[in-house]
């Protein structure tokens, strides 16, 4: 079986565009969400972690007849720095792949032409083309897919992507998750009850919900052999394990149990060959709502027991607000340049953590000691991923 390696990595977030502002934005680990600027976003929180203005990409508006909207966009921009990061020359087009994670795709786009009216004529744009825009601006002719599970689609995108290398059928994949603004994205959470009003606190005692955010992160995905092949100029991790399952509890609401999210991080670990003492960092889903974190944490002392000073947990999405599709991505992202560069950032300050979640998330930042990092991504429905990365050198 191939090993997939992770040889280039793009990203924009609220925390700016570019894997510099990345890294610097989360060892600074400060941030804080925005009103949307969205006359018609009538809700009674409509609060946000958005890209800033900016870091914003102008474009490209189209591809051919197909109009691009903001998720595209985002997707196109984070995928182009990934592959200019990976060094990648010519690849013969029927090898490349594309696998995107989204859950709102370009429905923006369509909210403001429902809105405003559409500008002038033309061919009708499908809201789920951010895979067909990504493979469109690489030239690929391999597999162009979108993955649209809610927030856990661009975890199970990887996967794909990773299923892709293993099988033979790609030598490289562009791949990841993306996700823009959207005033169905935040009604939903609104509607759920499920936004905080202040900031996301994953874990806080205090926390009232998540806050939506947008962003991109993107990776290019080779197999070991085309990478040593081309003389690749580095590696950031190896994704060495995947764990999938699905506990269909309930539309919106995590499995109380938490059986199923076990069972897919244990896939997982068995898959890398990683033990529960090598592994040096955690990035969970941690959306900052009551009954998720609470689980999650749960399951977590019991697979890796990582009480209150054992492993380290990076939580992602305190400082970027719950990306939906994206999130996996941002956190495979995050997890990726953690192993690269041997260094957990600091986590986010907690005002009060909940004593019901006895994790580790260390405020300063600290040495990464284990080989292999453990993404968890959850998702409406109790579609749940668990993705382990393994530092490139081994």
């Amino acid at each position: 079986m191939n090993d997939v390696l992770i040889t280039g990595l793009g990203v924009i977030s609220h925390l700016g565009s570019g894997l510099d502002a990345f890294w610097q934005g989360l060892s600074a680990a400060q941030s804080a969400p925005s009103r949307v600027p969205d006359p018609d976003a009538r809700m009674d929180l409509p609060l946000m972690y958005a890209v800033p203005e900016a870091d914003l990409p102008r474009g490209p508006e189209r591809y051919g007849d197909l109009v691009l909207g903001r998720g595209s966009r985002l997707a196109v921009e984070a995928a182009a720095q990934a592959v200019a990061d990976a060094g990648l020359g010519d690849v013969p087009p029927h090898r490349v792949a594309v696998v995107i994670g989204t859950g709102m795709g370009d429905s923006g786009l369509h909210e403001e032409w429902r809105t405003a009216g559409r500008p002038g004529p033309g061919p009708w744009s499908p809201v789920f083309s951010v895979a067909s825009a990504v493979g469109s601006w690489f030239g690929a002719e391999g597999a162009n897919s979108s993955v649209s599970n809610a927030c856990a689609a661009s975890g199970f995108g990887l996967s794909l992507a990773a299923d892709l290398i293993r099988s033979g059928e790609a030598d490289v994949v562009v791949a990841g998750g993306a996700e823009a603004y959207s005033r169905v994205a935040l009604a939903c959470f609104n509607r759920l009850g499920a936004i905080d009003p202040e900031r996301c606190r994953p874990f806080d005692r205090h926390r009232k919900g998540t806050l939506f955010g947008e962003g991109a992160g993107m990776m290019v995905l080779e197999s070991a052999a085309h990478a040593r092949a081309r003389h690749a100029p580095r590696s950031y991790a190896k994704l060495a394990g995947i764990g999938w399952s699905c506990d269909a509890h309930h539309a919106t609401a995590p499995e109380p149990t938490g059986v199923q999210i076990t069972r897919a991080m244990r896939q997982a670990l068995a898959e890398a060959g990683a033990g529960r003492e090598e592994v040096g960092c955690v990035v969970p889903h941690g959306t900052g709502t009551e009954l998720n974190d609470t689980v999650e944490s749960q399951v977590l002392n019991t697979v890796l027991d990582t009480g209150p000073d054992r492993v380290p947990l990076y939580s992602l999405k305190a400082l970027l607000g719950h990306t939906g599709g994206a999130a996996a991505a941002l956190a495979t992202v995050a997890a990726a340049q953690i192993l690269y560069r041997r260094t957990v950032p600091p986590n986010v300050v907690t005002g009060e953590q909940d004593p019901e979640c006895k994790v580790f998330l260390p405020t300063a930042a600290l040495p990464l000691a284990g080989r292999f990092a453990l993404v968890n991504a959850y998702a409406f429905g109790g579609n749940n991923v668990s993705l382990v990365l393994q530092e490139a050198g081994v």
